[in-house]
């Protein structure tokens, strides 16, 4: 009987200890074997060439690789940009190492495991929002999108009226909607900048029926903190912050106050990157590292790479397709994809025709690590979602099927 002979994916430790344990290995055995099986590329930038020299020693006599510029070697070059290449079993002897080693290295080792850390996953839990909560991290959430604008690329004007917003809120969660995001500010490309009177002069009153009739959370879309003051005091559930505590400096605090989920966006107002994603993950940092210091639990901060914002086309398509990249800072990942005018370029399709677009772009978001996804079309995008969280989420298959 001939052998067979193929090769098989794992994207994580757990992964990798299922696929051990399917040959019969003893259960303590994968346990030990499964860090072997999970291979990672790190990269760190803004490297000195003595601390790239320990690294490069250090990495290759745990069996690892690492990549370093060809000026490390006579300090030539000022700073390297350092490829590390290992099993997570080669990182925890490098780690190990160099956290005892000089210039720097102790605190860059507990920077890479929090990486490491973070590309694994993050355990499915409950993210209370003031007073509902939804578990993230075993299926996709759908957000629907409820503008009462005059002026919102989609679907302008539509629902400024409170009875109509809070119809169309109920039609969303009847279509699968587990969270309603209101918005009273376009952000279209060209879109006029409003005031806080204006911006409470429109969300207020769909706000205050939306609390009181809809069962699901309500984030209110807004980078003012005094909208987001009075829509927490009117019982919004969560802050959707599409500059990501840059715009107003009273968000993180007015967070932490109400004890409120912080959806935090990447946002810029050039498309110029070192690297895309490297780029963005130290964005997210120092963001983070703002809400945190104000006092906002690291576990409720959500963070969202701005599909549409300060990024070309071409780099919204990058964005999705190194989406998984993201889980190294080890929080849920949100995405909104939603007709947006990449959809519009590839296609050569008006916004109203973008549906099978944005159904693209969903489903590999979603494989890619998405956890939330930002829709106007709820039920159609949910039907997309429970079939990509089928194929790629384990831990939905094993509760539905």
């Amino acid at each position: 009987m001939a052998i067979k002979v193929y090769t098989i994916k794992v994207s994580n430790k757990e992964e990798a200890f299922r696929a051990i344990a399917s040959v019969g290995a003893d259960r303590s055995g994968c346990g030990w074997m499964a860090p072997k099986a999970v291979h990672r590329l790190i990269m760190l930038d803004g490297v000195q060439p003595r601390q790239a020299n320990i690294i490069k020693q250090e990495m290759l006599g745990k069996g690892g690789e690492a990549a370093v510029d060809r000026g490390v070697v006579d300090c030539s070059n000022p700073e390297s940009r350092v490829l590390l290449m290992g099993t997570l079993k080669q990182y925890e002897a490098f780690l190990a190492k160099i956290k005892y080693q000089p210039f720097g290295l102790s605190a860059l080792a507990g920077q890479i495991r929090k990486v490491l850390e973070g590309q694994e996953g993050y355990r499915p839990f409950d993210l209370e929002c003031r007073g509902k909560s939804i578990r993230l991290g075993e299926k996709t959430h759908v957000m629907g999108i409820l503008n009462v604008t005059p002026d919102s690329f989609s679907d302008a004007g539509k629902y400024l009226d409170p009875g109509l917003a809070v119809e169309r809120a109920m039609q969303m969660i009847a279509e699968g909607a587990d969270i309603i995001d209101l918005g009273g500010e376009s952000t279209r490309p060209g879109g006029a900048p409003v005031n806080e009177e204006e911006e409470l002069a429109r969300v207020m009153p769909a706000l205050k029926r939306l609390v009181a009739e809809v069962p699901a959370p309500i984030s209110i879309d807004t980078t003012k903190s005094l909208v987001a003051r009075q829509a927490l005091e009117a019982g919004a559930n969560i802050i959707n912050d599409q500059w990501a505590l840059r715009s107003d400096q009273d968000m993180a605090a007015l967070a932490a106050e109400y004890d409120a989920p912080l959806v935090l966006m990447h946002n810029q107002k050039d498309t110029r990157y070192c690297d895309l994603i490297g780029d963005m993950v130290e964005y997210f940092r120092e963001s983070i590292s703002r809400a945190v210091e104000a006092g906002v639990d690291r576990g409720k901060i959500i963070i969202d790479p701005g599909l549409g914002f300060g990024k070309t086309a071409g780099q919204n398509l990058e964005t999705l397709r190194r989406l998984d990249e993201l889980r190294c800072l080890g929080l849920p990942v949100l995405i909104g994809p939603s007709r947006k005018s990449t959809i519009g370029k590839v296609l050569n399709l008006p916004v109203d025709q973008r549906v099978e677009g944005t159904a693209a772009a969903v489903a590999v978001g979603i494989s890619n690590g998405a956890d939330i996804v930002r829709v106007h079309d709820v039920k159609e995008m949910t039907r997309v979602a429970r079939m990509t969280d089928a194929i790629v989420r384990q831990r939905w298959v094993e509760r539905q099927i």
